[in-house]
């Protein structure tokens, strides 16, 4: 069984990466001399995802972290109540 206070130490630990992540994306997309921008992004609600962009190696990319997702969150919440 997963204690409560590694998950809330985990859920911390993912919000501050996700944060960094995004500092450093807009710190290379001003970098770059190039006009173009391409976006992608996924949105769980619950385990359903809504997978959403403008490019599609970024929408591939996007899939495939879903499903990643969708099978820790099946592990991490069924299994264990079981």
């Amino acid at each position: 069984m997963i204690k409560a206070n590694t998950l809330i130490l985990s859920g911390i630990i993912v919000i501050f990466i996700g944060i960094m992540i995004i500092f450093v994306g807009t710190a290379l997309q001003s970098s770059s001399k190039n006009g173009e921008v391409h976006t992608g992004g996924v949105i769980l609600i619950g385990p359903i995802p809504i997978i959403f962009g403008n490019d599609k190696s970024l929408i591939v990319i996007g899939v495939v972290f879903a499903i990643i997702i969708m099978v820790l969150w099946y592990f991490l919440f069924y299994r264990s109540a079981g």
